[in-house]
């Protein structure tokens, strides 16, 4: 088994100065953290694979594709490979669990 706490993610993540850690990898899966602070930039561009978002704390607007939804914790999105999509609107600093499928190169 592998166990995992989100105040010791949030606190790796921060001490490496990124955006997002992976802290699971697996043959067919990845896990990470992404973070993005109230008023901040989305950069990410599209992946090669399938994602599913599960907002951990914060708010914000997420479009993927032509569709925008509100989202805040508790919120869960799938988002297909190759669509463009992005976390904007940003009113409160978001913390998100990001599964992709398969493994992000």
């Amino acid at each position: 088994m592998k166990a995992f706490r989100l105040d010791e993610l949030e606190a790796e993540r921060a001490a490496n100065e990124g955006a997002y850690l992976q802290f699971l990898r697996e043959r067919n899966m990845s896990v990470g953290l992404y973070a993005l602070d109230a008023g901040g930039h989305d950069p990410q561009q599209p992946h090669h694979q399938d994602e599913v978002y599960l907002v951990v704390s914060g708010r914000a607007s997420l479009t993927v594709g032509p569709e925008t939804t509100e989202v805040a914790r508790g919120s869960v999105v799938y988002v297909p490979a190759g669509v463009p999509h992005k976390f904007h609107h940003i009113s409160e600093d978001l913390r998100v669990l990001v599964v992709f499928s398969p493994p992000e190169a």
